[in-house]
């Protein structure tokens, strides 16, 4: 019926849509997901704590444990057969292409409709961990990206963001997590970062997708404060630079531009146009208080936009 497959789509899902045929399901799903079901998972080395509920299918989604293989992300419940898959496995990397390699760090691309198991059971994982409303089953429309760190046993995976295909809203992100056992190593603005480097690539100034969480919101603002303040440090204040052109050169969108200086009270109107006011004086003390933070680095990134590749032919290993 329709609400199912509005509740089935791949995009993020938000409760309290006013519409009165989802409103016994919205109930129905509130109920359910106030409980969380999975305690914790072993993943790697890692045993970690589960947060929220997730929709694992039967019996999974009663299971204290869960075992995670983290090449495949397949899910088991009983430690012997874990055991045994792990001595087994033959893969030692996710699936898909890998676009980005940096010392240890590396990132794979993969497209939903072809690594869709993958891709599945990477939202169910991420689920346990992300408290908004978020059903994945669909993931053919989205593109994910994995985040690793290389050891001599393989990639092991950091954390990912997944982005819509086709985003009429300039979306470039709309999933993002850095598992918790990899948190605080900066990792998530390395992801946000990466986002934005392939909105560059494309030609076309990207945003998150909407709403942020709290989180969210705190992570992107302190990015795009620290983006645009080293760019107008490393200016003379000669250049007339239009936000339209800061938007090229970060890959921001211009909204998100606007709201970041507003907040630092850097924007003023003038006959008719927003023009952005550089105080030399903040800018020097935010330049030597500045945090070292992990960027994208652009030299690293091998990846050409779909829609290139769909006119040449080529493919993101060439």
């Amino acid at each position: 019926n329709s609400s199912d497959a509005l509740l089935r789509r791949g995009g993020n899902w938000h409760g309290n849509s006013g519409n009165p045929d989802l409103a016994e399901l919205e109930a129905e799903h509130h109920e359910i997901t106030k409980v969380k079901n999975v305690a914790q998972i072993v993943m790697g080395k890692y045993l970690v704590e589960a947060w929220y509920y997730s929709p694992f299918p039967p019996p999974y989604d009663r299971a204290d444990t869960l075992y995670i293989c983290e090449f495949t992300l397949k899910y088991m419940r009983k430690p012997r057969f874990f055991l045994k898959h792990c001595a087994e496995c033959p893969h030692k990397s996710p699936p898909g292409d890998e676009i980005y390699r940096e010392g240890r760090l590396s990132v794979y691309e993969l497209d939903g409709k072809d690594h869709r198991v993958y891709c599945q059971n990477l939202c169910l994982l991420a689920k346990l961990f992300l408290d908004h409303k978020t059903l994945y089953y669909d993931v053919d429309p989205f593109y994910f990206y994995v985040i690793t760190e290389v050891d001599d046993e393989g990639a092991h995976i950091v954390g990912y963001f997944s982005k819509e295909k086709v985003s009429a809203e300039d979306y470039n992100l709309a999933c993002i997590l850095t598992f918790p056992q990899y948190q605080k190593c900066g990792y998530g603005k390395f992801i946000i970062s990466l986002s934005y480097e392939l909105s560059k690539r494309e030609g076309k100034p990207g945003s998150p997708e909407k709403p942020l969480s709290d989180l969210g919101k705190i992570s992107y603002r302190s990015y795009w404060t620290h983006v645009l303040l080293t760019l107008f440090s490393s200016q003379t204040g000669e250049e007339n630079v239009q936000i339209k052109d800061i938007s090229l050169m970060t890959g921001i969108k211009t909204e998100d531009i606007i709201s970041t200086l507003q907040s630092l009270n850097m924007i003023r109107f003038w006959k008719g146009q927003h023009v952005v006011f550089v105080m030399q004086d903040f800018l020097k003390k935010y330049m030597a208080q500045k945090k070292k933070i992990r960027l994208c680095d652009p030299k690293c990134l091998t990846w050409i936009p779909h829609a290139e590749r769909k006119k040449g032919g080529s493919s993101a290993s060439d």
